[in-house]
């Protein structure tokens, strides 16, 4: 007897909607940050029964006039692209934006140049001179636990890392809500488990909790290879299951 799996959708059906907003303000500040944010949604076919929305199994059709397709968000991302060659030192720019974004500056750049420290400079090849953070993650509880995370997350550094020497992230709980974590060893579990994930990727821990990933490197365009392959299986065992 299948049972139903603990998705609660087709992950073959998650995309993402990447966007960045530009305020046309002609500060250094502007010229310096970028803010990308990134919406993972879930789109799926909805049967409308007439009071309530119900899931596709109440369709006798695949053409079923009663189904809706909708999008249903089920995480976010935001990640800032820094140009250290342009616009105000970075150092600052990037304490003045957030404290997290300023504990980065600290571990990896100069403060007097803006740029990376020349211990920093001498682990990446220069295939670039900007700066990518992946700052927030955060997926829907009910979507976790599965690795998706690492596979979404590799896909938008693919689309924004040309023109970076180098993508960054300090891995660890961002959602605070949960009281499982009350708990030091369960907290030090899952921190850690969020941090093999990234490393999956590529990314190797530098200092302070900040990890380094180069984009020029081969790690990354062979993982992300294989957990595309992850994704079409977990959707393949979905399917399988709901069938």
């Amino acid at each position: 007897m299948s049972t139903r799996p603990q998705l609660p959708g087709d992950p073959s059906d998650l995309y993402l909607r990447i966007s960045y907003d530009d305020e046309l303000w002609d500060t250094p500040q502007a010229d310096t940050l970028e803010r990308w944010n990134v919406a993972v949604l879930h789109r799926r076919r909805v049967h409308d029964a007439g009071q309530e929305a119900a899931t596709t199994s109440s369709c006798t059709t695949a053409e079923c006039p009663s189904c809706t397709v909708e999008d249903a968000a089920v995480g976010s991302m935001t990640f800032y692209r820094i140009h250290l060659d342009r616009g105000r030192n970075a150092y600052w720019a990037l304490e003045e934006q957030s404290e997290e974004l300023y504990e980065t500056a600290q571990v990896l750049l100069d403060p007097e140049t803006g740029s990376f420290t020349r211990e920093v400079s001498e682990l990446l090849e220069y295939v670039g001179s900007a700066l990518l953070v992946m700052d927030r993650v955060t997926l829907a509880p009910a979507w976790r636990g599965h690795g998706l995370a690492a596979v979404l997350g590799s896909e938008v550094i693919h689309r924004l890392m040309p023109g970076c020497r180098a993508v960054a992230c300090s891995p660890g709980v961002t959602d605070l809500s949960s009281r499982r974590l009350t708990d030091q060893a369960e907290w030090d579990r899952v921190n850690a488990k969020i941090a093999q994930g990234w490393e999956s990727l590529g990314f190797r821990l530098y200092r302070d909790n900040v990890y380094l990933l180069s984009p020029a490197s081969q790690e990354l365009e062979e993982q992300r290879g294989v957990l595309r392959g992850r994704l079409a299986d977990l959707g393949a065992s979905w399917r399988a299951g709901a069938s």
